[in-house]
């Protein structure tokens, strides 16, 4: 039987990793720089962490959680998002104890699953990179966020996307606006899809980001938020948009845009790109926003939050597209190869203690023929060669060669041994 990987996973090879190894290692160093420090949490969760927080109307929980009961019979779901986790994480260990920075700040990076038809840039098992401020309730720290995401797309080299915001209010406005969009829609009812059908009276935000092209034709009249706002809820609104412009990020505001998960309160925020390697019209890369009643809802104390979380799938396909250089090329330092046994085994020695002092290095193992194990350092881009045989172990010295401008020097074995770097320039 030929055995195959699930569907909507996917096998990260040599030669894709180093890419993503390269993307989370720049994006930990963004994140230090605006003070956010790692979080690692369980890849599944009860089920209720995810069900009473992410929404029960949601489509992540009504269609696309892997749940299951396992066999002290407790239910059990993987991960669709990161942040109700990051948030329970919070509460139960009670990070928000005067001991703590206020806010407290963290990021994580990691695999979620989401049970949907798999397509380019989305599988089952997805990656997310994503971070979350907890334990304030700040228009300054709203923009931080963002502008810390945005500062991450410039740190890969991908300076072309789009910023797009909108404000859900606080509850209340969210209660009125429900209504009035209700009110709106229930004319229309018929003429809606199946989905924005069910979701009418239960989520009726969610009907304006429905991508059924005649829902989308009918909420182009919607009645907006931004008609509902209380003068607090429009103070913070106007707060972030002085504060974006401010920093000099440019900014546009979707009234449309409501987000996935039902948590979501005042800020919330999409970065955009419209590559063509998304097959037209902008796609999400990285989302998110404020969620001010979540802290509470889990346990803890009323206390808002903000975050967002970045599809690293669909950032490798923006990266390929817009910045190819970004990816490192594999290459060595150097390549021993070997004439003999005598060589291979001084070769085998050298190798270990170069390592030892940082030096990228390797060897034939295969014991072919010396032609083709240097057209194997070539292959590998090693930046220099050596070949190593009885003559080598007995006069204890060697010719290390540039692959690049085919030049030589003769080194003594020692030497080479106590200082590589001297010669790997």
């Amino acid at each position: 039987m030929d055995y195959q990987k699930p569907k909507g996973t996917a096998d990260l090879l040599p030669g894709t990793t180093g890419l993503w190894e390269k993307v989370e290692a720049n994006a930990r160093e963004v994140f230090r720089e605006f003070g956010y420090r790692g979080i690692r949490t369980p890849m599944f969760e009860d089920y209720n962490v995810f069900s009473r927080n992410v929404g029960d109307t949601s489509d992540i929980v009504e269609k696309e959680m892997y749940d299951f009961h396992d066999k002290g019979d407790r239910h059990i779901a993987l991960r669709p998002e990161g942040t109700a986790g990051v948030v329970r994480a919070y509460v139960e260990n009670k990070l928000y104890g005067p001991e703590y920075p206020k806010p407290y700040k963290v990021y994580y990076m990691g695999p979620m699953f989401r049970y949907e038809r798999p397509q380019s840039g989305r599988q089952r098992e997805f990656h997310q990179i994503g971070v979350e401020a907890l334990n304030n309730e700040s228009p300054q720290i709203d923009v931080e966020v963002i502008a810390m995401a945005m500062t991450l797309f410039k740190r890969f080299g991908v300076p072309n996307v789009k910023l797009t915001i909108n404000t859900l209010g606080d509850k209340q406005v969210r209660e009125d606006y429900r209504q009035a969009l209700i009110d709106y829609l229930k004319p229309h009812y018929d003429e809606l899809s199946k989905d924005s059908q069910d979701r009418l009276y239960r989520n009726p935000l969610r009907v304006l980001d429905s991508k059924d092209a005649g829902d989308q034709k009918i909420v182009a009249n919607a009645p907006s938020i931004l008609d509902y706002l209380d003068d607090e809820s429009q103070a913070y609104f106007d707060q972030v948009q002085s504060l974006l412009k401010q920093l000099g990020i440019d900014y546009e505001i979707d009234t449309n845009m409501v987000r996935g998960l039902d948590y979501y309160n005042h800020t919330i925020f999409e970065i955009m790109s419209d590559s063509p390697v998304f097959g037209g019209g902008y796609t999400t890369v990285c989302a998110g926003g404020r969620y001010n009643g979540l802290i509470k809802q889990l346990g803890g104390p009323e206390e808002g939050g903000i975050g967002f979380g970045m599809g690293v799938e669909r950032l490798m396909l923006l990266l390929q597209q817009e910045n190819p250089e970004f990816a490192p090329q594999d290459s060595l330092d150097v390549f021993f190869a070997s004439a003999d046994d005598q060589g291979d085994a001084l070769a085998f020695d050298l190798l270990n203690k170069i390592r030892q002092q940082g030096i990228v290095a390797d060897k034939d193992y295969s014991g072919v023929k010396v032609g083709k194990q240097i057209k194997e350092a070539f292959r590998r881009n090693a930046k220099y060669f050596a070949v190593f045989g009885g003559r080598e172990v007995d006069e204890g010295k060697f010719e290390l060669k540039n692959a690049a401008t085919k030049g030589s020097v003769e080194i003594a074995v020692d030497d080479f041994a106590t200082d590589p770097a001297k010669y790997l320039k």
